[in-house]
């Protein structure tokens, strides 16, 4: 009688990275980083329009640049739990499109308070966003290619605070500083 003896094997190497997928997926988290952070400053000089806008003092509309920071470093450290429990991918997918649909919402908006509202919203994107992001090109990318890959994700990151400021006023001067959040639309 022949009998089949199963011997323990190896497990199967992981699948090979393609390189360009890592470079691709590299290139849209950058973009994620960098609208995560211009957002962070770019309505600074656009607040006496939005303060004219929604009739109240410009000192007022400091809520809604602290409630984008604040909803960004409460969330920011619950976005691994998140990814762990639901799958980066998953995860960076819905947060590119709560900070997209966020962004519509803030630029939309035509009260201090539904404003505020939006930019919790939009922090807790960009708070799952980026974290995420970096998990999902890490486990993408070849490692003899982490360093670009890193480097990559971090000059737009560098780049944006200081283009916010100039890219706002110059906005909400020329058109409407509406259109300073509908320009993350297209990125996202």
């Amino acid at each position: 009688m022949n009998a089949l003896v199963s011997t323990p094997s190896a497990p199967p190497p992981p699948p090979a990275v393609d390189p360009r997928r890592g470079r691709l997926i590299a290139l849209l988290v950058a973009a994620a980083f960098f609208m995560e952070n211009l957002d962070a400053t770019v309505i600074t000089t656009a607040v006496p329009a939005m303060a004219e806008s929604f009739g109240v003092a410009p000192v007022a509309l400091s809520v809604g640049i602290s409630a984008y920071l604040l909803a960004l470093a409460v969330f920011i450290p619950v976005s691994g739990w998140v990814a762990d429990r639901f799958g980066a991918r998953r995860v960076f997918g819905g947060a590119v499109l709560l900070f997209t649909l966020a962004s519509i919402a803030c630029g939309l908006s035509e009260s201090l308070p539904v404003f505020v509202a939006a930019r919790i919203a939009q922090g807790i994107g960009g708070a799952l966003m980026v974290p995420v992001g970096r998990l999902v090109v890490l486990r993408a990318t070849p490692k003899r290619d982490l360093v670009k890959a890193i480097a990559t994700l971090t000059w737009p990151g560098l780049a944006a605070p200081v283009l916010g400021p100039p890219l706002g006023g110059w906005i909400a001067s020329t058109w409407s500083w509406h259109w300073i959040f509908f320009l993350n639309v297209p990125l996202g």
